[in-house]
């Protein structure tokens, strides 16, 4: 299996790539380790690995946003501790984002701290979130407002996984990945531009992909651990991502809602004049590639700046906005809410997506 080392203050950790499901599985698990799988996952399993996981201690969870809420979570760690977890145990992870939010949070606050396993089951969570260690829970309508930062030991690639993934996931997971490409230059952006369409087909082509993703995170979460810098700049896209998906009820997959998220952001950077409409379209014509097939609706903009000033990032009563001047020339910038911001936001919804 190749690896790829994250070095951290927390615990160094290792991302292994591997072809087999079983094969992985039965060489990693020890005895007393618990399963938090997610139900599609298990689901789409062959038999010969769900007889393998449902012979051993195991939780099947709907990992949906309302499994991720705060509240949600006292049966699976009730669960957890009727399974005899004592702290030299682990945690075995299996699914998506929000399997692993639910796994490392609940791994950082156990006995103070116990260790998990990732086995990362969807496009976004294999290129992106997997590593950085970052753990995001929800509390009541508010995404991701509690968490901490928790790696786990080891992280293991899988692409059968991504087999039955369902298209507009992998679309999303596609996006994801190319806000790291343009936040990292011109030379990674033309990298994936290069590789966007074999990679829906030709199993190595994505690898690459996401291989080189990791690279680039890699690089910005060594510098800058725990956010409080650089790391900010892959922010780019999320804070309108983020709005786009509450007031869509999540309809809309993560990785989509940034790339609209980045459309956003660079139409708000050529009306500071930071960027051309050039650029902006440049940047659009392959940002069209990922939303294909999805719309937005007729979102209302009084509620996505509501949504916009609850964002965590903010600083008072200014947006915290990661805009851009160029491929690969992205700055942090405040913006406070007035007339003009909400002009620029009407006129997006208006006329730019049609």
């Amino acid at each position: 299996m190749s690896r790829l080392t994250i070095k951290s203050s927390i615990r160094d950790y290792e991302v292994f790539f591997s072809q087999s499901i079983f094969d992985i599985l039965d060489s990693e698990l020890q005895p007393d380790d618990v399963i938090i799988i997610d139900e599609n996952v298990f689901n789409n399993l062959q038999s010969e690995v769900q007889n393998f996981i449902t012979n051993r201690k195991h939780i099947i969870i709907n990992a949906t946003e309302e499994q991720k809420n705060y509240t949600a979570l006292t049966p699976i760690i009730e669960n957890i501790i009727s399974n005899q977890f004592r702290r030299g145990n682990r945690l075995i992870a299996i699914g998506g984002g929000i399997t692993q939010d639910i796994s490392a949070f609940i791994a950082s606050m156990l006995y103070r701290g116990v260790e998990w396993v990732f086995f990362p089951s969807t496009l976004l969570a294999q290129a992106d979130s997997c590593i950085g260690g970052k753990t995001s829970i929800n509390i009541g309508k508010n995404k991701n407002q509690l968490g901490n930062f928790y790696p786990p030991t080891k992280i293991l690639i899988i692409p059968e996984f991504l087999k039955t993934l369902p298209e507009l996931d992998f679309r999303s997971g596609m996006g994801e990945m190319l806000h790291f490409y343009l936040v990292s230059g011109e030379e990674d952006f033309e990298y994936y531009q290069e590789r966007f369409d074999k990679a829906f087909t030709n199993e190595n082509i994505l690898l690459e992909l996401v291989r080189r993703n990791l690279e680039i995170k890699k690089g910005f979460i060594e510098r800058d651990e725990f956010d409080r810098g650089e790391r900010l700049l892959l922010n780019y896209g999320h804070s309108f991502g983020h709005a786009i998906e509450s007031l869509t009820n999540y309809a809309i997959p993560h990785g989509i809602a940034v790339s609209y998220g980045m459309d956003m952001a660079n139409f708000v950077s050529v009306k500071l004049g930071f960027i051309t409409e050039n650029i902006c379209m440049k940047i659009r014509e392959q940002l069209k590639k990922i939303w294909s097939g999805t719309t937005l609706g007729s979102l209302n903009v009084g509620d996505f700046e509501k949504v916009l000033s609850r964002d965590k990032k903010n600083i008072g009563n200014t947006y915290q906005l990661i805009l851009t001047k160029g491929i690969g020339k992205m700055l942090k910038h405040g913006i406070t809410p007035g007339e003009d911001f909400t002009r620029w936001l009407n006129e997006y919804f208006t006329t730019e997506l049609n």
